[in-house]
């Protein structure tokens, strides 16, 4: 099969949107910085608390935390040793991660996990994944341009058997990743109008984070989706801003009712540290799963 970034393969049927009054479903983002033998313990424990999906920040290294280990290997071993807790990144980005190696990476861990997997992207930063790898920055257009391709070409190869391309940036010859429907879900962060309207073709799920204006983002994914005529559900990634939601449960209550105001059905909370800025009391973590994980 051959893509084309002009012509984009037909968005996937969608389930209809949740109903307003449902419960919020909570995430919990987790972090790559601890041999596994010692990390294993806190996947089994965020799956025991009931968490909806657990994700990962995909970076070839983060701020100053090291070590910091590769999001597909990391996942990959948590698929094994987990049941039911959805997995997922949050977000991988074009900036060092090809869409054949991405796709091939993605449909092993969603075999590997029984079908938990999500695959979350975005445009990324100019971060130092670029730099480390050699590639990039890239003006604003010209990533946007790449990510743009980079999604089209992505959904494809998660949608066919074998997909040849030819575009202005990303190539693929015959690459067989065995790609079927219904697609693996993808979760596609956005900001700007080409993110939002990226996501509103493609995504299942729109992920933004608690700064800027996430009320103006919401609506312009409202009309992004009117033009499409699909429904996207809304994620939430709390306290990367000046919030603090775990600062208490109260704290996080008061989180949920603002943004659920504006449409969002999900959040996903950081996975407390014992210093920097995501530091949080791992009491208040249990307790928040206690009140808004079960039962279900």
């Amino acid at each position: 099969m051959t893509s084309d970034p002009r012509e984009p393969t037909p968005p996937l049927a969608d389930a209809p949107p949740a109903r307003a009054d449902a419960a919020p479903r909570v995430d919990v983002m987790m972090w790559p910085t601890a041999p596994w033998r010692e990390a294993k313990a806190d996947w089994l424990r965020a799956e025991e608390l009931g968490f909806g999906r657990a994700w990962l920040f995909d970076h070839v290294a983060w701020r100053d935390l090291r070590p910091w280990f590769d999001a597909y290997a990391t996942l990959a071993a948590a698929a094994a040793v987990t049941s039911r807790i959805g997995l997922g990144t949050l977000v991988t980005a074009p900036g060092f991660r090809h869409p054949v190696t991405t796709a091939k990476a993605a449909l092993a861990i969603d075999d590997i996990s029984g079908g938990r997997f999500s695959l979350g992207v975005g445009a990324g930063g100019n971060s130092s994944d670029v730099r480390v790898t050699g590639e990039g920055p890239w003006p604003p257009k010209e990533k946007a341009d790449r990510f743009a391709e980079w999604v089209t070409l992505v959904d494809t190869l998660l949608s066919a058997e074998e997909t040849t391309h030819h575009g202005p940036t990303w190539s693929a010859e015959n690459a067989w990743t065995g790609g079927a429907l219904p697609r693996i879900p993808l979760t596609i962060a956005g900001t700007g109008p080409r993110g939002i309207r990226l996501a509103a073709r493609y995504a299942q799920t729109w992920v933004t984070q608690d700064v800027g204006d996430p009320k103006a983002q919401v609506e312009a994914l409202d009309a992004a989706c009117a033009a499409t005529g699909r429904h996207v559900d809304r994620l939430m990634l709390l306290g990367t801003g000046d919030s603090r939601p775990l600062a208490s449960v109260a704290a996080f209550r008061d989180c949920v009712g603002r943004y659920t105001e504006m449409g969002f059905g999900a959040f996903v909370l950081h996975w407390p540290r014992a210093d920097g800025h995501f530091r949080a009391d791992m009491r208040v973590l249990e307790a928040v799963a206690a009140e808004f994980n079960a039962p279900r």
